[in-house]
């Protein structure tokens, strides 16, 4: 019994260590930035997965060196979980994919995470033209790569700041690909006026003994206590160690404290706290690249920039032309003042011939104007005359006399209104618009048709509107249009026997227009006279003039509608079709 129990917690631990080796490892990517190739990321980093995987139990972590495109592709497509990069892309797959810095690399010579790296501006030491950064105007500057940062973006800005901007041609940039020493070694043969190289990589070469660092000259020095290595620019925060936003937020946690705990390695490099790029975004910001790329063409500055040269083409070209300008806008206006009184002409003449066409009408109608008017004058002297017979017979009494006066108010408010009407449609004015329902436009164009001319058609209105369906126009020349369809339609049937000389007026909506259509039974006419009905001064009349239907024409169509005729259909007879905007549409 003893030896049992004293048995039983072993097997407990070997149970508990069989289901701890049992459980599966799970993999953890690592972007890193390969810009010198994958075996300098396998050189500088490779021992971090093994490190990481010991700090870390359950995971095994694996390096993915990645040019810029690959990486950025990667965390697009969440192939990985973390990313170590330098600062140019952690800021653009920040401000893109949300990623989140987690730790931060120092370098033995940095003072501080913020304050790690930046770039040397030299030229050679025997150069005595070159002495500021303003003297680079004009020549060539060696660089590895342009989105390099410490190895460019640093130098760029305070060459801007100091009035270089390499972006827009001040200055002629000289890639020379990695390793960044290129970039050195094409000044020393000719091929470059000055180099921008990453900070210390003077020194670190000049240690090796590949390059002698008395060969070249620093410009615009900028000591930074307690950093070893000359500079020209401010220094910024090294590379950062991201997760993306897809990582488990207790996996981020753990990946955190297992880095903020790594001893550094054999070649002094460690790890510490997120750093902040405020100084990065600042820059980005300044160069127009990165996040702020849209700077360049939201802003007046980024636009100047970025279209700079053909600016200066533009401002020469107008600067060639302005007199000409000046000579232009003064014919220009000139012949405006000229086009702007031919338009009032045209506009007088338009609104004359109008008024000629509606008083063309009335002459046509006058010998129905006078037996209109006849016939309440004639009822008024009957009146009269009667009122006067039955005076000298001494037969009035009060019952006749009103009545025969409510039939003397009764015919002369009937001549007035004749009067009235005809006043309004023969005056000249200036065409107004309103809003009324347009069948009633169309009772009243016929019924001043049905009040002027004698031996009148029918007219059948078919109103297919919905209620007090309303029109912007001018009625009244809506109503000159209607009458003129109107009086040609009587004309066209004058000889038909009565019962076939009806008129019809449709009033419908057809496809999104409001359409009224004229319709008679007359013999109609030829294939040629109907094309060319709407022409000036053609007519099919002895006495008519040609204008009435051009003149209705221009009305239409300066209402945003279309005139025109066709054959009716069943034959015989013409139907004049014309549409209208139709504002609830």
């Amino acid at each position: 019994m003893k030896l049992r129990l004293t048995f039983l917690p072993l097997f407990v631990v070997w149970l508990a260590a069989g289901a701890a080796f049992a459980q599966p490892t799970r993999v953890v990517r690592i972007g890193v930035l390969a810009y010198r190739g994958p075996d300098e990321v396998v050189a500088h980093w490779g021992q971090l997965p093994d490190r990481l995987a010991k700090a870390v139990p359950g995971y095994r972590f694996e390096l993915h060196p990645l040019e810029g495109p690959a990486l950025r592709q990667a965390v697009r497509r969440n192939d990985v979980e973390f990313v170590l990069t330098n600062s140019t892309q952690y800021v653009a797959l920040a401000a893109e994919f949300g990623i989140r810095r987690i730790a931060t690399v120092v370098l033995p010579e940095a003072t501080s995470p913020e304050q790690a790296l930046g770039s040397t501006i030299v030229t050679l030491a025997g150069n005595t033209t070159i002495n500021e950064l303003a003297d680079l105007r004009g020549l060539r500057i060696a660089a590895a790569a342009d989105d390099a940062f410490g190895g460019y973006l640093a130098g760029a800005r305070e060459l801007l700041k100091a009035g270089v901007d390499i972006d827009g041609g001040d200055a002629r940039l000289v890639l020379t690909g990695v390793p960044m020493r290129s970039a050195l070694e094409a000044l020393k043969r000719g091929d470059a006026d000055a180099a921008i190289v990453r900070t210390c990589l003077l020194e670190q070469v000049s240690r090796k003994g590949r390059i002698s660092i008395t060969d070249f000259r620093v410009l615009a020095p900028r000591p930074q206590p307690g950093f070893a290595c000359m500079t020209s620019t401010p220094l910024y925060p090294d590379w950062p160690f991201a997760a993306t936003s897809t990582v488990d937020r207790e996996l981020a946690r753990a990946v955190t404290v297992a880095l903020l705990s790594l001893p550094p390695s054999e070649d002094g490099v460690a790890w510490d706290v997120p750093a902040d790029y405020q100084s990065v975004h600042e820059l980005f910001q300044e160069l127009m690249i990165g996040p702020y790329a849209h700077l360049r063409t939201s802003t007046i500055e980024g636009l100047a920039k970025r279209y700079r040269t053909t600016i200066l083409v533009v401002l020469a070209l107008l600067a060639g032309i302005v007199v000409h300008v000046v000579r232009v806008e003064y014919l220009v206006s000139r012949r405006t003042a000229e086009l702007r009184a031919a338009q009032a002409r045209a506009q007088e003449l338009q609104r004359d011939s109008e008024h000629m066409a509606r008083l063309s009408i009335l002459g046509e109608m006058s010998g129905t104007l006078a037996h209109e008017l006849n016939q309440p004058l004639t009822t008024i002297a009957t009146y009269a005359q009667g009122l006067e017979r039955h005076c000298a017979a001494g037969e009035i009494n009060c019952e006749l006399v009103a009545h025969a006066n409510r039939e003397i108010v009764a015919q002369t408010e009937r001549a007035s209104g004749v009067i009235r009407r005809v006043r309004a449609f023969a005056r000249k004015r200036i065409a107004t618009r309103e809003s009324k329902p347009l069948a009633e436009t169309v009772r009243e164009a016929v019924g001043m048709f049905s009040a002027m001319l004698p031996e009148l058609p029918p007219v059948l209105i078919d109103n297919r509107l919905p209620a007090n369906t309303t029109v912007e126009a001018d009625h009244l020349q809506l109503q000159q249009v209607l009458l003129n369809l109107l009086k040609n339609a009587a004309d066209a049937s004058s000889e038909l026997p009565w019962e076939r000389r009806v008129i019809t007026v449709v009033i419908a909506r057809r496809d999104g227009a409001l359409a009224i259509d004229v319709a008679d039974r007359g013999p109609g006419v030829s294939a040629e006279t109907l094309a060319r009905l709407f022409d000036p001064f053609f007519t099919t009349k002895p006495d008519g003039l040609g204008l009435g239907l051009a003149i209705c024409k221009s009305i239409i169509e300066a209402h945003g509608g279309h005139l025109s005729a066709q054959p009716r259909e069943p034959s015989p007879g013409l139907v004049f079709h014309f549409t209208l905007p139709d504002g609830a549409a």
